[in-house]
């Protein structure tokens, strides 16, 4: 039994703390009841991808705009992005399972706000396109396949942020990144 300043608690103080025991006991019970063994039925402990594929390799997109540049920065922010949320391993054509190869379509740039009384830019919205294929070459089976894959940013190069188009780059190949892994990782 608990005891506070040595005396034992009343009838009323056990019986909450009773109450409060049988709820945490009930809630823990429901949590396993509430979990299945498929993942695509309800809660799992299973893995929602599949673990066939344990390696990849990123070569270098493609560039099809006039930003030099834009190719390699979102290469490296998806090679970062797959080793910082997945269990694959990047490595070099050759060895490679799968190969994830894209072409970077587009970077749009358009103003989304002027000053009032300067009449400058003072927001800019910019996005990148592209279109990506990861393929199994050992199978010639394509594993997700994608055109018109865009990411959005917006960026102020008005004072006194004064950002450059660069930092708009660098936050929409990030975001692109992002959301070209997560395709990789929820389509199957």
């Amino acid at each position: 039994m608990i005891a506070w300043n040595g005396r034992q608690p009343g009838v009323g103080v056990r019986r909450r703390l009773l109450a409060g025991a049988a709820i945490v006991g009930l809630g823990a019970g429901m949590g396993l009841v509430g979990c299945a063994a498929d993942p695509t039925v309800g809660y799992a402990f299973a893995p929602t991808r599949d673990d066939s594929v344990a390696s990849v390799a990123v070569p270098i997109f493609d560039n099809a705009t006039f930003y030099p540049g834009v190719e390699t920065r979102l290469t490296a922010a998806i090679v970062a992005e797959i080793q910082r949320t997945t269990d694959w391993a990047v490595v070099d054509e050759r060895r490679a399972e799968t190969i994830l190869t894209g072409v970077v379509r587009s970077v749009d740039q358009r103003p989304l706000s002027y000053g009032r009384i300067t009449g400058l830019v003072e927001e800019v919205g910019l996005s990148v396109t592209v279109d990506f294929d990861w393929d199994d070459p050992a199978t010639g089976r394509s594993l997700v396949s994608r055109r018109s894959f865009t990411a959005s940013t917006t960026f102020v190069p008005a004072r006194p942020s004064g950002e450059s188009v660069e930092r708009g780059l660098i936050d929409a190949t990030e975001r692109l990144a992002r959301e070209i892994v997560r395709q990789l990782r929820t389509s199957w």
